[in-house]
This record gives structure tokens, sequence and C-alpha cells, in this order.
């Protein structure tokens, strides 16, 4: 969801990447928090639950609540930091453009 508002940023408004990007995590902050707490809360009885049988499901809860708990910081931490440096890494690429060193043998027999 932030690389998509980040790119609508930079393409429709001609916002630069950081700005766009510090955009993209201020307001889709609150619904990736959401959906994440929702997923958590939800996991959280498996974790937490005693009683018969608990010991075989209490494993699988703290698997899911511990790999939410990653993948939100994950997220939330190196989403925009790897938007940031693919988009140097693009405009890299973009700057070297076609090579015009080589000539093509078409363009030789064509003279």
């Amino acid at each position: 969801m932030m690389i998509d508002f980040a790119l609508v940023g930079e393409r429709m408004r001609g916002l630069a990447p950081e700005q766009s990007i510090y955009e993209a995590c201020l307001l889709r902050f609150r619904p990736i928090m959401m959906t994440t707490m929702a997923a958590l809360l939800g996991g959280l009885p498996l974790a937490l639950g005693t009683g018969p049988g608990s010991e075989l499901r209490r494993p699988l809860g703290i698997a899911i609540v511990g790999g939410l708990l990653l993948s939100q910081f994950l997220t939330l931490y190196t989403t925009p930091v790897i938007y940031l440096y693919l988009g140097k890494i693009g405009d890299l690429w973009r700057s070297r453009g076609p090579r015009h060193d080589i000539e093509a043998p078409a363009l030789r027999a064509a003279e």
C-alpha cells in the first residue's frame, strides 16, 4: 500500500521520492496497523490459552503473533528504505541510457 501511494505521489503530483514515501507512510500507517492488530489479536487466544489441548495450540499462536510482529516491523521500517534505494538504482540505470558507441551492422551497410 505504501509503494502504490508513493508512486502515485511521484507520478501524478511530481513529488520527490523522499517526500512521496514519507507521505505514503503517514497516510497508510493506520490501515496497516489496523489489519495487523486485528490478525494479531485473533492469534492471542491461541498463544495465551490454557486448558485441555493448549500445549498443541500454543506453538501455533506464538508463531502467528511472532510472525505478525516481525512482518510489521519489516513493513514499517524497511519498505521505505528499499523503495528509496531501488529508486536510486533505477535513476542510475536510466542515466546510463542506450549505448551509442556501438554501430549496428544495418547502419554500416547503409553508408
